[in-house]
């Protein structure tokens, strides 16, 4: 493995198992000297960072690890629900049935893993990777993977919110469930409509989460008077 790539893959885990959480700063000297490189490689790599989305630009040797705002948090969702809803649809009319009834007799098991604590979250996450990637094969789109593959590489930062919640995940679980079956049913509308409904409830999981862990709003400065509402407002 080139080093570049190695550096790409060390950093790109990092971020997305929260060791570098959103704000952390990146530069080319401290991560060459950390990961033992020169700065070369780590410059290659901070490039596929950026085109990825992980980071932003802070200066040209700099970089910024990308926040997951509440903002940012619902453009994904709206772009998942687009893409996701359309490959259960169509995986629901392609579909061979032997994979799907694999996973979910393994979802069947998921609230029993779930018990096992963070490896059995682990355990579970992987069978969750493990549908996407039937759904995209079923589906059979490259264009449709192609997009999927993004969405899902920020979408799994996302899911990190929920990783504690048990009851959380035992839903999903549930939600996950309903998908298969309505795909081994053939009926893509179904698989749709499931799908949408396993997206409203991430969502409405994730952003409670991040207002739960939002700082509280600054108070007034006491010394400072507030403008009344007739005062120092432009009219448009």
């Amino acid at each position: 493995m080139r080093a570049s790539d190695r550096v790409y893959a060390v950093l790109r885990e990092e971020i997305l198992a929260g060791a570098l959480p959103p704000g952390t700063v990146l530069t080319e000297v401290e991560q060459g000297r950390r990961l033992d490189v020169s700065r070369t490689p780590v410059r290659g790599a901070f490039t596929r960072l950026l085109a990825d989305g992980l980071v932003r630009s802070q200066s040209p040797r700099v970089l910024v690890v990308s926040e997951i705002s509440t903002e940012r948090v619902v453009q994904l969702y709206e772009l998942r629900e687009a893409l996701e809803t359309q490959a259960a649809a169509l995986a629901a009319m392609r579909r061979e049935a032997t994979q799907f009834e694999a996973i979910r007799t393994r979802l069947l098991g998921a609230p029993q893993l779930l018990e096992l604590g963070d490896a059995g979250v682990i355990e579970y996450f992987e069978l969750v990777d493990a549908l996407d990637r039937a759904i995209d094969e079923a589906a059979a789109s490259e264009y449709l993977s192609v997009a999927l593959e993004s969405c899902r590489l920020h979408s799994s930062r996302v899911r990190r919110l929920s990783s504690h919640n048990p009851e959380r995940l035992r839903e999903a679980a549930s939600e996950h469930l309903g998908v298969v079956d309505a795909i081994l049913a053939r009926d893509p509308r179904l698989a749709s409509h499931a799908t949408h409904f396993h997206l409203h409830r991430s969502l409405t999981t994730a952003l409670a989460s991040l207002q739960a862990h939002e700082p509280p709003p600054t108070a007034p400065h006491p010394t400072l008077s507030q403008p009344s509402p007739s005062e120092g407002i432009l009219s448009t």
